[in-house]
């Protein structure tokens, strides 16, 4: 039993969700064990997947190939983009190098996040994949998808070059 405190309610329920994340990663983590975090055990895989896209036949599956490929690049490229950098420079900065290697947004620092304690529970990472992937199946084989086009929200001050 793990007892969470808090000035307010709403801070408290924010606190036991962490706590409760936390949980999650750390029997994930039992399970099936840890990766360099920060999107590196998936770039990691990178070499292979262009391996894949050499003995493959056809341009459709080349693209999915692309498509996998850039997928696997998007955690970095956000957190990187979240911390205030060029994603897409980072990501080739970790390519150029190997095993745990990576950006650490916390520190705005390039080391081995291994050393500096930034993992992801390989389940996790597996998960997100396997969960990605079907997803993007059925999509493929879905003959019609309905989708909600987001509502646009005016904007209270704008009036569209007129005054009212």
């Amino acid at each position: 039993v793990i007892n969470v405190g808090a000035a307010t309610e709403t801070e408290m329920k924010e606190k036991k969700a962490r706590v409760e994340d936390a949980l999650h990663a750390v029997r994930a983590a039992v399970e099936e064990g840890i990766v360099p975090g920060g999107g590196v055990a998936l770039l990691r895989t990178i070499d292979r997947l262009d391996k894949a896209r050499g003995a493959v036949r056809g341009q459709d599956q080349k693209t999915g190939v692309d498509i996998v490929r850039r997928a696997i690049e998007a955690p970095l490229t956000q957190i990187s983009a979240n911390a205030g950098v060029e994603g897409p420079l980072v990501v080739q900065r970790v390519l150029d190098e190997s095993g745990a290697f990576g950006y650490n947004a916390r520190t705005d620092t390039f080391e081995d996040l291994s050393k500096a304690g930034v993992s992801d529970p390989t389940k996790v990472v597996r998960t997100a994949i396997e969960n990605a992937s079907s997803i993007a199946g059925l999509l493929l084989t879905t003959e019609a998808l309905v989708s909600e086009l987001p509502e646009e929200k005016e904007d209270a001050h704008d009036h569209h070059g007129h005054a009212h």
